[in-house]
């Protein structure tokens, strides 16, 4: 979406607080990665590839709605291998039926030097789409600007992140893979795919899910079969009335390949509410 840094003083109602304290903890993320410090400045604001989008959508109401969903690209999974490395070099983990196994104890240097870039990363995914965020509405208002646009509060959703949690009186480290929060009132997103919708929920606090609930419909085959299975004019006929991409380039991202968000949503009905049911007027795939 632009390429250099971005000032983020500049945008309208970014949350610069905390900006300089953020870049600053970088000294202490592990040293392997240092040398990506450039690139993770110019990408911040930035989209990336695979199911991340910008959309511009309609609810049921015909209200607007401004999505999208991108993370820390690459420098938190650059991060988290290389965690995963020095864990399965230490002695405790060797002998394992599986590599992929490997754990840190709490309460040792590894441990902390690893939640210290987990959270660090976590963080880097939060400002890197307030920033898109703030690009995409600075959009909108210069080109609706005789409608004297406004915003509601955004709404800003972790998914596949782990969050220091309580329960039964435990402190955890709470995994959310392709998962979401959903504490009573946590405001949530659940996308679907690129043709048919996203979901707006609020979280109903179902400690038996750990207060988690989906964070989007969920494939249900893989990008290589999409692409064996379906074509560019398959996409187009599956995204009518969408606009955004309908090349090959993105067929592995064609509805089809994906669960039907409706069939998610009522799964999910102990652990959620719905807000709004939001389609697609406009998709932007990186």
């Amino acid at each position: 979406m632009h390429d250099s840094p971005v000032d983020p003083g500049r945008l309208h109602g970014f949350p610069t607080s905390g900006w300089d304290d953020f870049w600053g903890r970088f000294d202490g993320v592990a040293d392997a990665v240092k040398f990506r410090q450039g690139r993770a400045t110019k990408q911040m604001g930035t989209l990336g590839s695979g199911n991340h989008f910008v959309e511009f959508c309609l609810d049921t109401d015909d209200r607007v709605w401004l999505m999208l969903h991108s993370g820390s690209r690459n420098i938190g999974k650059e991060l988290a291998e290389y965690h995963i490395g020095q864990a399965q070099k230490l002695p405790h983990n060797q002998g394992l039926v599986d590599r992929d196994l490997a754990v840190f104890i709490s309460d040792t240097p590894q441990m902390a030097a690893y939640r210290n870039d987990l959270f660090w990363a976590q963080e880097y995914a939060k400002y890197n789409r307030a920033i898109m965020m703030g690009i995409f509405q600075g959009v909108v208002r210069r080109e609706f600007k005789k409608a004297g646009v406004t915003f509601d509060p955004v709404i800003s959703c972790h998914h596949n992140y782990v969050s220091e949690e309580r329960y039964d009186g435990m402190d955890l480290l709470v995994t959310r893979k392709g998962a979401i929060r959903a504490g009573s009132g946590d405001f949530g997103i659940i996308p679907g795919s690129m043709g048919t919708g996203s979901y707006i929920v609020k979280g109903l606090g179902n400690e038996e899910s750990f207060n988690s609930a989906s964070h989007g419909a969920g494939r249900r085959m893989s990008r290589s079969a999409a692409k064996r299975r379906f074509t560019a004019r398959d996409l187009e006929d599956q995204t009518r009335g969408v606009e955004c991409r309908k090349d090959s380039g993105v067929v592995d991202e064609i509805p089809a390949a994906y669960k039907p968000i409706e069939q998610v949503i009522d799964q999910q009905r102990d652990l959620v509410e719905v807000v709004a049911k939001l389609k697609q007027v406009i998709c932007v795939k990186g």
